[in-house]
């Protein structure tokens, strides 16, 4: 059965325990609000801890998902020593090797979301990440904003601090089958809430399916790979990306000077523009560099990661690193939800239900102030501060 608080009932239910519903049990239990979160598997197994554990900021559409993505990365740093999460690095180095891709890091940083961020030479790149690989260094981009957690140990580091320092209950192996506030109805019994979020990851059916499939989402499959770098490797201090990835993240892909680089790589690039591959390196406590990645679509994506897919990742890396000597030793899959059309989404199936679905991949990054609202809107109350 199920434990409760002493009233025997909760001010509210979140549906799925990933970094999404993580979040709205935070911003809920810091108004001090009731909270039960309830997931269908016995740990967390999903796409928030199959990421890269980046909070990306710099890149990010312009307007809501890059206001949302700085204050994010702010409840990160704030919250990650009070949960025992520890920060890996700080900081992304967009490391190009086309003068068109730095006519695009030159726009942006000329805009509103590039004002904190230094446009470097190619030797002043070589200079502050001595691993980049200098021949065919054309620059770079350095942003401060973006932090890196091992999103493995994050997720459920935050999950148990939030059952500990506020009194989260959790219900793990448990499937929602009807939410009907009050009332919500589960494998393991009937609870009682005042709101439920639905936070369904990339499970379109389970819940609310025809309110899901009118939003017209589809899954990603992306491949990834763990790196391990020769003894002695030099850390790196930040995140890298290249050239392809300001094609991947609409703030520098919607600027307009970016359509000569489209085309450039379209003629030099097509198979890795044909297969969704664009280059995010992120460095462990041990040293070793999470890599990827992909993105292929579909309905129920396949769970087979073909070698050739995984070659186009290794071959960005290595023109954009000198480690001869690495070596793949872990790789996997990961899916998330997508939509061609918004980067997430707030369903309200009544006054007191909402979904919440992010579709582009940038949960890590964007889903703690996602929370914030849509918990405000539920109570109408501003959160207190954090203990």
């Amino acid at each position: 059965m199920f434990k409760t608080p002493s009233s025997g009932s909760f001010d509210l239910v979140v549906v799925g325990a990933g970094i999404v519903g993580l979040a709205h049990a935070l911003a809920a239990a810091r108004m001090g609000k009731r909270v039960v979160v309830i997931d269908r598997d016995a740990q967390a197994n999903g796409a928030s801890i199959r990421n890269f554990g980046f909070v990306a900021v710099t890149g990010q559409q312009a307007g809501d998902c890059w206001r949302r993505a700085m204050q994010s990365r702010d409840r990160w740093a704030e919250i990650a020593p009070l949960a025992g999460i520890r920060v890996e690095h700080a900081g992304l180095c967009m490391a190009v090797r086309r003068e068109t891709s730095m006519a695009v890091l030159e726009a942006f940083a000329a805009t509103d979301m590039g004002r904190d961020c230094e446009v470097l030479t190619a030797r002043q790149a070589s200079l502050r990440m001595p691993l980049l690989r200098a021949e065919g260094l054309v620059g770079a981009l350095w942003s401060p904003h973006e932090l890196r957690v091992e999103s493995r140990d994050a997720v459920p580091r935050l999950a148990a601090w939030l059952e500990h320092a506020y009194g989260v209950v959790f219900h793990r192996n448990c499937v929602v089958q009807e939410v009907a506030p009050p009332r919500v109805v589960t494998s393991s019994g009937t609870l009682y809430a005042e709101a439920v979020v639905v936070c369904p990851g990339d499970d379109f059916k389970s819940l609310f399916a025809e309110r899901i499939a009118a939003y017209g989402l589809t899954r990603c499959k992306l491949h990834m790979m763990r790196l391990a770098l020769p003894a002695g490797g030099l850390a790196l201090g930040a995140a890298v990306m290249s050239d392809l990835s300001l094609l991947r993240y609409q703030g520098y892909a919607e600027l307009p000077v970016a359509q000569a680089l489209r085309t450039q790589l379209q003629a030099e690039k097509a198979p890795a523009l044909n297969n969704g591959v664009h280059l995010i390196v992120v460095q462990s406590a041990d040293g070793s560099l999470v890599v990827g990645d992909s993105h292929h679509y579909a309905a129920t994506p396949d769970p087979f990661a073909p070698t050739a897919v995984d070659d186009l990742i290794l071959d960005e890396f290595d023109a954009v690193f000198q480690i001869p000597a690495r070596q793949v030793v872990e790789r996997w899959i990961g899916t998330y939800a997508s939509a061609a059309d918004r980067l997430m989404f707030i369903d309200r199936p009544s006054d007191a239900v909402r979904i919440v679905m992010v579709t582009s991949g940038t949960g890590a990054s964007t889903a703690f102030a996602i929370g914030d609202e849509v918990i405000a809107e539920l109570f109408g109350a501003p959160s207190h501060k954090l203990p």
